[in-house]
């Protein structure tokens, strides 16, 4: 079966809700704007679904100029357009410990996304430096690599052992394939779509965040629960994880498409 490109999703404020793309602009890290944003507590601690999941009812858009987020909850009073700054204080911020800074975006960003959240916070920029270097890849505000690519076929298998199906924006790609069957992407090496290419590095071990409904906000069990009776693995330095998906390293750039044919090379 040939393998096709069938979702193309970015996440221009960290751990908020996804924008889905028909094309996107692949560069060192990763899509163009994705996770360009990021909200964080006073202490410059970024926020996340993990703590609140009302993020999961922000719905944000940015087209490199503007940034416009809806809420799909009570709280603020219409959509943020934020007209994003480039010369605000620059704050000294944190994700999962590891030090960044940010361009603070001003107190109208803060005071949206505060009555939005219910939580004190600030809306900062990424600053184009972050120290760490992952794979031979970069990283803005993402976790540690620059995408993450997932499979139709993976989750159509998943759903199969779930009393209710969950959609593919529980596991927050960037790119979803058809075509590589179920667990396919486990075995890849590389992707080539048209003259980009993609290696994936390491499985990604699923947190909390996959069991909050994206659309009402409301957390459940799965599906971590049923993944982890057969998708666990021991990493070589010893933590384990509950596995969906792949991250993966640009290794040559270029635009991707929806509907784009895709060549993989395979590890066996």
């Amino acid at each position: 079966m040939t393998v096709v490109v069938r979702e193309l999703n970015v996440y221009p404020v960290k751990s908020a809700g996804g924008t889905p793309l028909t094309g996107a602009e692949v560069l060192p890290e990763g899509f163009r704007n994705d996770r360009a944003f990021m909200l964080v507590r006073p202490d410059g601690r970024h926020l996340s679904q993990r703590e609140v999941p009302r993020m999961a009812l922000l719905r944000p858009s940015y087209d490199g100029v503007k940034l416009a987020v809806e809420f799909a909850g009570t709280g603020p009073d219409g959509p943020l357009v934020h007209s994003v700054s480039g010369d605000g204080p620059v704050l000294d911020v944190t994700v999962h410990g590891n030090p960044c800074q940010g361009v603070d975006q001003g107190d109208e960003a803060a005071g949206w996304f505060t009555a939005a959240l219910g939580r004190e916070c600030r809306l900062v920029r990424f600053t184009g430096r972050r120290p760490t270097r992952v794979g031979g890849g970069t990283v803005k505000f993402a976790d540690e690599f620059p995408l993450l690519v997932t499979s139709v076929e993976s989750l159509e298998e998943l759903n199969s052992r779930l009393d209710e199906p969950l959609p593919m924006n529980r596991f927050r790609p960037n790119i979803v394939l058809e075509g590589l069957g179920a667990w396919g992407e486990d075995t890849v090496r590389t992707l080539r779509i048209g003259g980009v290419e993609l290696e994936l590095v390491k499985p990604c071990a699923r947190c909390v965040i996959t069991t909050t409904d994206q659309e009402t906000a409301v957390k459940g069990r799965e599906p971590l629960r049923t993944l982890a009776t057969y998708r666990t693995l021991v990493f070589p330095d010893g933590d384990r994880g509950v596995i969906f998906g792949q991250n993966a390293v640009p290794r040559a750039l270029g635009t991707i498409n929806v509907g784009d044919a895709v060549e993989v090379t395979r590890d066996h």
